[in-house]
């Protein structure tokens, strides 16, 4: 828990503080840069294809986006009229999601900031793109479990996986002074994780543009 926790805070303090309007930015329709673009269209791929394992009707139905960042999946989601449960450790971005959110869905979404994995009752989805990347085995594993608690259906996330490309960069970060560095992705082998958890993990697809890499699972308990 220890390592948790302070993973945690290391990504609170990145995304609250240094990185909010870097992400502001990425997350709209803002020029950027051609290597922030390939980023950007890896993330509108990745959205699409976590979507794509949610029925495409979702009245009636209760999702939490963990990790809902500037609120992209959030509006999807209540656009197929789910009722959305949104959180992020930054409080910042869930307020730059709360003011992007169309006025006809505001009804259908409760916004909070905080821990993602607990306390936000039962649903019948997790959907949770890129926001559990940071852990390692042992915290990724504990968290899909406090997660799948009170799912009724599936964990749908995305992990960093374990290619030569992102071990190189996972490798070269950690030359830099902790003080200096974003919180480090942790790149994962499904072998290894399904292996972790029991076998409740199936892999979906990897998506893959310019300086995105991330693979979507689903966890089923």
């Amino acid at each position: 828990m220890a390592d948790y926790t302070a993973t945690l805070t290391r990504v609170e303090d990145y995304f609250d503080r240094s990185a909010t309007k870097v992400w502001e930015r990425l997350t709209s329709d803002a020029p950027v840069s051609r290597i922030r673009q390939t980023v950007r269209e890896g993330r509108d791929r990745m959205r699409a294809l976590m979507l794509s394992r949610l029925p495409a009707d979702l009245r009636g139905a209760r999702v939490l986006d963990a990790g809902c960042g500037a609120g992209q999946m959030t509006a999807e989601l209540a656009a197929r009229g789910a009722d959305v449960v949104a959180v992020d450790i930054s409080p910042a971005l869930v307020e730059i999601a709360r003011a992007r959110l169309p006025a006809e869905h505001a009804g259908r979404v409760t916004f909070a900031s905080g821990d993602m994995t607990k306390g936000h009752g039962p649903v019948d989805y997790v959907v949770a793109m890129d926001s559990l990347i940071y852990y390692g085995t042992a915290d990724l594993t504990a968290a899909l479990d406090r997660l799948s608690l009170h799912t009724g259906q599936a964990v749908v996330f995305t992990v960093a996986p374990r290619t030569a490309f992102l071990m190189t960069f996972w490798t070269l970060g950690k030359l830099f002074p902790r003080a200096d560095r974003s919180p480090t992705m942790v790149p994962h082998a499904f072998a290894t994780l399904s292996a972790a958890t029991a076998g409740k993990l199936s892999r979906i697809e990897r998506v893959s543009r310019g300086f995105y890499i991330s693979e979507c699972l689903e966890y089923r308990s």
